[in-house]
């Protein structure tokens, strides 16, 4: 399993995304931007972290934060989760999980004594340069986005 680390460079990457666009993390950013992996669409821990961020999104605009969520969804259920939940962030599509791997937050984990393959919830705060600041693993839904901006606020001021 790949371990990038905090200090580290974060691969580019170019994604089929929500509208059935493209997000290109080494043309499309001009500044920091948050990259924050969750497991499946429209499932209630997913749908918190993504409402929640969307709750933010002026504080994002407002610092010219880019804020992209992954899955392994697929652009369709993509856009079908952002209707049904007036999302205002940017939701791209892994579907071939080589983004969730190149982060390394495709993992083995257990349900139920059950093992199976999966995405660990995660984010990344990362610099215009590809320059990995803060992250977080094993994220816990509640209050994790206040945790994301207050970071944010320390590098800013």
């Amino acid at each position: 399993m790949i371990r990038i680390r905090e200090g580290g460079k974060a691969k580019s990457f170019a994604l089929p995304r929500d509208g059935n666009g493209t997000i290109d993390t080494s043309k499309d950013i001009n500044n920091l931007f948050v990259i924050y992996f969750y497991p499946k669409d429209d499932t209630p821990g997913c749908t918190i972290e993504a409402t929640d961020f969307s709750k933010s999104h002026l504080f994002f605009k407002k610092n010219n934060i880019t804020v992209i969520g992954i899955s392994k969804d697929s652009v369709e259920k993509h856009n079908k989760f952002r209707d049904k939940h007036n999302l205002k962030i940017i939701l791209a599509s892994d579907f071939d999980g080589k983004v969730c791997n190149d982060f390394g937050v495709w993992v083995e984990k257990s349900m139920y004594g059950r093992k199976y393959m999966g995405i660990e919830r995660s984010t990344f705060l990362i610099d215009k340069n590809h320059i990995i600041i803060k992250i977080w693993r094993k994220v816990k839904v509640k209050d994790h986005v206040n945790e994301v901006e207050e970071e944010i606020k320390k590098i800013l001021n």
